[in-house]
């Protein structure tokens, strides 16, 4: 398979994760579908790494920045599941599907790197596309308060950090399984930490069997878009593959309207912010 197509793989199954999160997120929690996901992830990866030969010999300083990457993709699912909690699927998959703005934002300021024409459009549709998906909610979601609209645009940050380190850890040792795995296990320790410091009613657990189920197609779905996500990175730059990758709101907006009917409403102007912020990521990728 090419990077490509493992790309476009990781959009499918990330937007499926979210989908399925919104469903069980009807009878429980983010912080529940943040612990099944990471218990998913963890304990899948690691018997994967044992069935296919056991633990590589790879470059220390690769496995210190996937378990960085692990402690943030932690961040990236708390941050998501909430966002997908207060705002739907769909509108919380287009605001974090920005992180290509955020990472070319971070080459621009520090970097001090040129934005070209492409780059300047495609901000441009990006923040249109902002502006269409965060258009008066509240008509659709009486609970909306406009921090809510944070929690995707963090995520993203986060994501749009993690990828070009994911891309610089595999140069050093070329092992997307064995990394995937890391990345559970130091996303685990992560959540330990964060249940031990947060506030009881941020870290509460409800286990609904309701939920259960769609909770476990969530972390199935997440683990294979993260192994998928290394494994394309693993093969090509992060230039060809984020950009294919960021197509994921298009699928979760296609998930919502076939699986989440009567939970979210989706309108013309999250449809067309969502295709406008879509188009955006691809015009800032290619011209970065």
């Amino acid at each position: 398979m090419t990077a490509q197509f493992i790309a476009f793989l990781t959009a499918i199954f990330y937007a499926s994760a979210l989908v399925s999160a919104r469903r069980g997120m009807k009878y429980s929690t983010p912080v529940t579908v943040t612990c099944v996901s990471v218990i998913v992830q963890t304990v899948t990866l690691w018997t994967a790494v044992f069935l296919t030969g056991g633990i590589p010999r790879v470059s220390p300083t690769a496995v210190w920045l996937f378990a960085i990457v692990g402690v943030t993709q932690l961040g990236v699912r708390l941050l998501a599941y909430t966002g997908v909690h207060k705002i739907g699927a769909s509108r919380s998959s287009s605001l974090q599907a920005i992180s290509p703005l955020i990472s070319a934002g971070i080459a621009i300021v520090v970097l001090h790197e040129e934005a070209g024409a492409a780059v300047v459009l495609g901000t441009l549709l990006v923040v249109g596309g902002i502006i269409l998906v965060s258009w008066r909610p509240e008509e659709q979601i009486p609970t909306f308060r406009w921090w809510h609209l944070l929690f995707p645009i963090a995520a993203a940050f986060l994501t749009g950090m993690n990828n070009p380190i994911r891309r610089y850890a595999l140069s050093l040792s070329n092992e997307p399984l064995f990394f995937a795995a890391i990345m559970g296990s130091a996303s685990s320790i992560g959540f330990l930490i964060y249940l031990a410091l947060s506030p009881s009613t941020e870290r509460r657990l409800v286990w609904n069997r309701k939920a259960i189920w769609p909770f476990l197609l969530t972390g199935v779905f997440e683990t294979l878009s993260i192994l998928f996500i290394v494994t394309a990175l693993s093969m090509g730059s992060v230039v060809v593959v984020a950009p294919i990758a960021a197509t994921y709101p298009v699928w979760a907006i296609l998930g919502t309207v076939l699986f989440l009917r009567g939970l979210e409403q989706i309108n013309l102007l999250t449809i067309l912010g969502t295709l406008s912020v879509v188009t955006g990521t691809i015009s800032i990728h290619l011209g970065h």
